[in-house]
């Protein structure tokens, strides 16, 4: 059975069909837009073939965008970080290659581990959240979290017997980032529970750290065997990126002061 087509419509009458159209189909961009890309569509005499493809790719990159921006906010980064804001002049220790070969996310689509090591300063958070936004921006289920609050969430969901849950939850997202991982020291029940968390990602998802401790770790876990494991977890099949122990923070604010201080001498 052939639809009946409405013939004869004025202009207007056809953008409110459009418009009414757009809102029963939920299609925002193409609704918004539509004027913008039917003028262009005249100006460059396209098919209508060629216009029914542009409204439609219009309303699949805008909801790609939306989805990747969605990912990001759930990831529950701290503040925005990207690959383009990096000054890889500022800290040549880093291979700026290696760290766009790994935006490309290949490492979470295997399900490898990331480690960033490094001192203060040295910009092994920034990438850390930067990969992380990639990640999401492929299509990547993203969580971040420091460190000390992941343990503390997992000995309160042992306290009140959800720890089961909780790990699961932890475990289903593609790529978990744990900031600050060798800042605090954990007792045996605290590494124990984030062992769990790691097993339980083992082989199947991605985890990526960021630590100012090198793999020796003894300030953090005091169990050796334990530490020796939860680096096995970390290390195995992996990428080890170090960023090195000059701050280039501390740098940065020292060129800021002596500029300054020129100044003042000069005026």
């Amino acid at each position: 059975m052939t639809a009946k087509r409405n013939r004869g419509l004025t202009e207007q009458a056809a953008d409110t069909a459009v418009d009414q159209a757009c809102r029963m189909l939920r299609l925002p961009t193409i609704r918004t837009q539509y004027p913008e890309l039917a003028e262009a569509a005249l100006r460059d005499q396209m098919t209508y073939r060629g216009f029914l493809a542009e409204l439609l790719l219009s309303e699949c990159d805008d909801r790609a965008r939306r989805r990747s921006e969605r990912r990001i906010k759930a990831a529950g980064f701290p503040r925005e970080k990207s690959i383009r804001q990096f000054d890889f002049d500022a800290n040549p220790v880093i291979d700026a290659a290696a760290i766009h070969t790994l935006a490309k996310c290949d490492w979470v689509k295997k399900g490898l581990p990331l480690c960033l090591i490094g001192d203060s300063g040295t910009g092994k958070s920034h990438l850390l959240i930067a990969l992380g936004t990639e990640a999401a921006m492929h299509e990547y289920r993203v969580k971040y979290v420091l460190a000390t609050k992941l343990v503390n969430e997992l000995v309160e969901a042992a306290d009140e017997k959800l720890l089961a849950k909780t790990i699961a939850r932890y475990g289903r997202v593609d790529l978990l980032c744990i900031d600050e991982l060798g800042h605090m020291e954990l007792d045996r029940r605290g590494a124990e529970l984030l062992f769990q968390v790691l097993t339980e990602r083992e082989e199947k998802n991605s985890v990526a750290i960021a630590s100012n401790e090198s793999f020796g770790w003894t300030k953090t876990f005091t169990d050796p065997r334990l530490c020796a494991a939860i680096v096995d977890r970390l290390t195995f099949g992996g990428n080890i990126i170090e960023t090195g122990t000059d701050s280039y923070r501390l740098a940065a604010t020292r060129a800021r002061a002596a500029q300054q201080a020129a100044a003042v001498s000069a005026g």
